[in-house]
């Protein structure tokens, strides 16, 4: 990783080197469509999935459950995180399905993290608002999307048919812990599947608490 990256490596491990303990118990209750996101991958038999920023591995391995003849590959930016991640994998009995290393969403390259090129579904949960180069991200991902794949999509919306006070209220806690929800989520996404030649299907849940997206493309592409 390049010094911008190791930055952003070291300010992720000082957010959650203590949170990681308590992440999952606490964040169930409001990273809404989570499991509606794992429910919808799909993956083709024996495909390949790829979670970008997998933190504690809770959704790779839910992922991992629910579809037990695919394969699944995870990367984080915190070291961190990752220790948690790969003892919980560990603890579940799925350490051969599951692979985990460390990169940086914005700039990765998968074959020599996972001896692949490509990958059949990549998802992204609760992760884009706090990626501070999210677009590149975005773009990084559909680089290596396998002919026929998807990358799906959930995160915090902005909360558009929720009180103003909640709005506000949620997003300077979120503020504290350099989390940024994206409001240019939905034209950001458009404008990529018309460059890229993919097709976007993108819905808002629980009356704009989060944001769900799925970018599709063609068998043939």
């Amino acid at each position: 990783m390049g010094p911008v990256a190791a930055s952003t490596a070291d300010h992720m491990d000082a957010i959650y080197r203590t949170q990681r303990h308590i992440y999952d118990l606490t964040r169930k209750y409001y990273l809404l469509g989570r499991d509606r996101l794992i429910a919808g991958l799909r993956p083709p038999p024996k495909g390949t999935i790829l979670e970008v920023g997998c933190g504690t591995g809770r959704n790779l391995i839910a992922a991992a459950r629910a579809w037990p003849q695919a394969r699944f590959h995870g990367f984080d930016i915190s070291r961190a995180m990752l220790e948690t991640a790969s003892a919980s994998v560990r603890r579940a009995g799925l350490s051969s399905r599951v692979l985990l290393a460390q990169g940086d969403a914005t700039g990765f390259d998968p074959v020599p993290m996972f001896g692949r090129k490509n990958f059949d579904r990549i998802f992204f949960s609760y992760t884009l608002s706090m990626i501070p180069g999210w677009r590149e991200a975005i773009s990084a991902a559909i680089d290596v999307l396998a002919p026929g794949g998807a990358i799906h999509i959930v995160d915090f919306g902005q909360q558009e048919r929720l009180p103003r006070w909640w709005r506000t209220m949620l997003f300077a806690w979120l503020g504290r812990f350099s989390v940024r929800p994206r409001a240019d989520l939905r034209i950001t996404l458009a404008t990529l599947a018309e460059d890229r030649g993919l097709v976007l299907d993108f819905k808002p849940l629980h009356r704009g608490y989060a944001w769900s997206a799925v970018l599709r493309r063609p068998k043939g592409r």
